[in-house]
């Protein structure tokens, strides 16, 4: 009986889980360890925000996976040890034939003075629905969009924040009394799939009146005073603040050795797998360089296609009946901008000598689309 362990239970784990099941046989053991007993379809947390969802429509429990044959850990793990193929909890050690690391990217709002004591992290259930709460009540003044650190977990996320806050305030008839704005400590948005897409999206905040302030890094975040105070000197006040925290790897991951300080894990930018052997990490974990000198981004549709590729791999390793493949590097991404209207984003981000994008035409039928997706996602594992 062969045994695979996935430390993670959010996209990329769950695809990994679930396509193992298909190829493995069902006296094979897979084991999902995670601390939390919900996944959380991270999403659909930008239209909690604006208030077009609640909190029982974007989570599932993970027991379901139960039902399937998958085994399921709810526990913090406190070690890893890639040599032996190991997952330390609190109370007991899981030795397996493989495992795959789906931890994420930790969210640390606590790493810049102050910021931690503002309640708008929209990257969290809470968080966003702290916004929606501030944005409902809100009858004049400025929101702030912050981008605080890079890398962050999905590049559009807070683009789309910007223009559905906006197009939230226009249902309520409020946006002539409100500004809204973007403060990013990035030089572009969405800087890896190529200058035609940045631009873009910056003629959608400009058409919005959403302004937009590039190449600021905030130092200093005083929640009484509601004021950013940034590296350059810049100072901005402040009536609703939502931010994009500063990410980093998680500790148990830096701690196995797995990750340089300060870095991500390195994998095989095709097979996802680490120098160890049989240990593979997918997702927000991991540090993918590309030719053109820029990471890979950390996004939700990277994680799942990773993790399939994975299941695929190790699959054929244990039983020898499955074809293998390869990551390719090909994604794309929904640009949610506000009042039922969305762009769409599909290219090879390891092309050379750099990413081959090409962003479609915004309209309804591409928020359909989101919609739809959302609704597949749903469907097809709950």
């Amino acid at each position: 009986m062969a045994r695979i362990l996935i430390a993670g239970a959010g996209v990329g784990g769950l695809a990994a889980a679930h396509r193992l099941r298909l190829h493995l046989p069902q006296s094979d053991q897979i084991v999902v360890f995670d601390q939390n007993s919900m996944h959380t379809f991270w999403p659909s947390l930008l239209w909690v925000m604006t208030g077009t969802r609640q909190a029982d429509q974007v989570q599932r429990s993970l027991t379901t996976l139960k039902e399937r044959n998958i085994t399921v850990v709810h526990a913090p793990i406190t070690a890893l040890d890639p040599t032996g193929k190991t997952v330390v909890t609190e109370d007991a050690r899981w030795t397996g034939d493989a495992l795959i690391i789906a931890l994420g990217a930790v969210l640390d709002p606590s790493a810049i003075p102050g910021l931690v004591d503002e309640p708008g992290n929209f990257y969290t259930l809470a968080g966003a629905e702290a916004v929606w709460d501030q944005l409902q009540t809100m009858g004049q003044g400025r929101v702030v969009v912050l981008i605080s650190r890079t890398p962050f977990k999905c590049p559009a996320a807070p683009y789309e924040a910007a223009m559905l806050i906006d197009g939230a305030l226009r249902k309520r008839r409020r946006r002539d009394r409100v500004t809204v704005e973007v403060w990013a400590a990035e030089p572009a948005p969405m800087g890896v799939a190529g200058p035609a897409v940045s631009g873009a999206v910056i003629d959608a905040l400009e058409e919005r009146n959403i302004a937009y302030h590039p190449q600021q890094v905030v130092s200093q975040v005083n929640a009484s005073d509601r004021r950013l105070t940034f590296q350059d000197g810049t100072a901005v006040s402040y009536d609703l603040l939502a931010y994009v925290p500063p990410h980093r790897v998680p500790t148990v991951v830096e701690a196995a050795d797995l990750a340089p300080a300060d870095g991500w894990v390195s994998v095989d930018r095709h097979t996802m797998e680490t120098r160890f052997e049989n240990v593979f990490a997918i997702g927000d974990v991991t540090g993918i360089p590309l030719a053109l000198g820029k990471p890979l981004p950390k996004a939700g549709v990277f994680a799942h296609r990773q993790g399939e590729v994975v299941a695929d791999i190790v699959a054929r390793r244990i039983t020898g009946r499955n074809n293998g493949s390869t990551f390719d590097g090909v994604g794309e991404c929904f640009i949610e901008m506000g009042r039922g209207i969305a762009g769409f984003a599909r290219g090879n981000f390891y092309a050379e000598p750099a990413p081959a994008i090409h962003a479609y035409k915004s309209g309804r039928h591409w928020h359909a689309g989101k919609v739809a997706f959302e609704r597949h996602w749903w469907a097809q594992w709950w």
